[in-house]
């Protein structure tokens, strides 16, 4: 399958990716990453390796997890080819970074994002190559000028490659970042893009590096002005009834997650964007005046944050 990609290229790229992002919130929280290689056994369908970083506990992060993940299998699972349906049984490769980072402090958003290129082979016809991915915010309580600088740090980065993928790709993150069972959007969103190589291989692999590379710049300003914020018990409990939607989008929507489920991918790489408490309440009602309602009438609705 190389000969469509330079996987090789892609790989290193997504590595590198990887440890320094890590690295920077080592560097901000003063706690190290605990870094597991692991390797599929050979009897698996799905063959491949990978490296889960994951901190637990810290003072600023209650439990961040980045995945890198390489790795072959013989048919893509169904969760792969819903909008492609002429590569149903085909054998693919696919590699990616996966994150998602839980903040200690409710006034600081969880970040989600992921960057990943699949190749598939049909049977008697040319190989063909893909990317997907994107980031998204969201908040417990919301702040204006943060998703103001999300939005824009993800519009700033698809600029070089046309100014219409910024529109098209918030809107695709909107419509695919929501509870569709709750009629409710997971945060503020950011950008989304899927099955995407139509500027060629090689300016769809630029794109993919500047996604993948505005992570920082998008998220860890958000992290300083909030992380020392004084809060309560309350807005701990309203945070950990709020991750029980993030736990709910991840296990009921989400195509990575069930791409990895259904393909026989590594379990405890797949679920490391769960948080490591959470908390469900029945019919909860916020008093309508409260910043918990104004999470979900400002902030949880789509709207052109630039």
């Amino acid at each position: 399958m190389n000969d469509i990609f330079d996987l090789n290229a892609a790989r290193q790229y997504l590595v590198n990716l990887q440890s320094s992002i890590t690295q920077s919130l080592t560097d901000m929280d003063g706690t190290s990453f605990l870094v597991d290689h692991w390797q599929k056994d050979p009897g698996d369908k799905l063959q491949g390796q990978g490296i889960t970083q994951i901190l637990e506990g810290g003072p600023i992060f209650e439990r961040a997890g980045c995945g890198f993940s390489h790795v072959t299998g013989p048919q893509l699972p169904p969760s792969a080819t819903q909008h492609r349906p002429e590569l149903a049984g085909c054998a693919f490769e696919a590699m990616g970074v996966s994150l998602v980072f839980h903040p200690r402090n409710p006034y600081v958003p969880t970040v989600h994002m992921n960057v990943r290129t699949i190749a598939a082979k049909p049977e008697g016809k040319a190989p063909v190559a893909w990317f997907g991915g994107g980031m998204d915010l969201t908040p417990y309580y919301g702040f204006d000028e943060d998703a103001v600088h999300f939005h824009q740090t993800c519009k700033d980065a698809l600029a070089p490659f046309g100014e219409g993928l910024h529109p098209r790709f918030k809107t695709w993150c909107d419509d695919y970042f929501s509870n569709k069972h709750r009629h409710e959007q997971r945060g503020v969103g950011g950008i989304f893009f899927d099955d995407f190589s139509e500027l060629g291989m090689d300016q769809s692999f630029a794109m993919l590096q500047s996604v993948g590379n505005a992570l920082l710049s998008a998220y860890m300003p958000i992290v300083l002005r909030r992380k020392d914020m004084a809060y309560s018990e309350r807005e701990r409990d309203f945070q950990l009834y709020r991750r029980g939607r993030y736990v709910e989008f991840n296990l009921v929507w989400d195509r990575g997650t069930h791409f990895g489920l259904q393909s026989g991918g590594r379990t405890e790489s797949i679920l490391l964007s769960m948080p490591p408490e959470v908390r469900w309440s029945y019919q909860r009602q916020d008093p309508p005046d409260s910043p918990e309602a104004r999470l979900l009438s400002h902030f949880l609705v789509p709207k052109d944050w630039v």
